[in-house]
């Protein structure tokens, strides 16, 4: 009992620091050096009836965005502009002789009091047997409208709306800018784009629990570590994200569990965080440059 209480208590202390702060995206020079943050995560896939090692690339960046097209704003003579935190994932692992591919991007508002959700999300997966590829955009701040485009013939290509639910793919951009900021309780997700085009969902979103809770377990390296938990009862599908709980909230890895392919046994995809470097990449495109793929561990 008394551990019980002090564990709640060590929460209450790690949460309260976190709300204490506001959106520190919006506040840190971290995030305006005039570079992207680069990640390099290793990675053990759930995918079939087994787990296959593969690599993913996060890459994190700010930049001015165009409310109205949802693109990025280049020229400057558009008044729609707002300021966003971007993220980049590039997953590849193979899957005995074949490869996968998949590919999100994310566009997350840095000011959420004006835009609570993220203009858009965008998609792709790609093996040898086709491309899937899904695309959400934000209209009239009420529905997201969902472009989904499959080689298989169940799928076909669609175009729908979703009533404006939070988007799991938007959960590291905004847990990046502050954790207090995620929603908590029972909330209507919808799946990552990635997962949707692997697991062939309907485009829906579906009722999950979120939480956010101190992280004590040693699996994973540093101290002061917060967790973000995701479970989904319908689809028996958990997400763990832990990260540090001061900014700017590296996030150290992830664990989550799904039923496989063909067995529909439930197995851990899992995510952790090997290199970290802050570079200007768009500018580093020669051959010269090529040395800092060794640097970051790159395949």
């Amino acid at each position: 009992m008394k551990n019980s209480i002090l564990i709640f208590l060590i929460a209450l202390v790690f949460s309260g620091e976190i709300l204490a702060q506001k959106n520190d995206v919006a506040s840190n020079s971290y995030w305006t050096q005039g570079k992207a943050e680069v990640n390099v995560y290793e990675v053990s896939q759930n995918r079939y009836k087994e787990n296959h090692p593969g690599q993913l690339v996060s890459v994190f960046v700010t930049e001015d965005f165009l409310t109205d097209k949802q693109v990025k704003n280049e020229t400057y003579t558009s008044k729609s502009s707002t300021w966003i935190l971007k993220n980049i994932q590039l997953k590849k692992f193979t899957t005995g002789v074949y490869d996968y591919s998949l590919f999100s991007s994310v566009f997350t508002p840095i000011d959420r009091g004006q835009f609570p959700k993220s203009l858009k999300v965008s998609a792709s997966s790609q093996e040898w047997c086709g491309t899937i590829y899904t695309q959400f955009n934000l209209i009239f701040n009420t529905d997201y409208k969902v472009e989904h485009r499959s080689y298989f013939e169940k799928e076909g290509d669609k175009t729908t709306r979703i009533k404006r639910s939070f988007l799991e793919d938007e959960v590291f951009t905004v847990l990046r800018m502050n954790p207090a900021l995620l929603p908590k309780g029972y909330v209507q997700f919808i799946p990552p784009a990635n997962y949707i085009q692997m697991k062939h969902l309907p485009l829906q979103s579906f009722k999950a629990k979120a939480s956010l809770n101190s992280y004590d377990k040693e699996d994973l390296p540093g101290g002061d570590l917060m967790e973000y938990k995701i479970e989904y009862v319908q689809l028996k599908r958990t997400i763990r994200i832990v990260f540090e709980n001061k900014a700017p909230y590296k996030i150290i890895g992830w664990f989550e569990t799904f039923p496989s392919a063909f067995d529909g046994k439930l197995r851990t995809t899992r995510a952790v965080l090997k290199k970290q470097k802050m570079l200007p990449y768009w500018s580093q495109n020669s051959l010269k440059d090529a040395t800092l793929r060794k640097e970051l561990g790159l395949n």
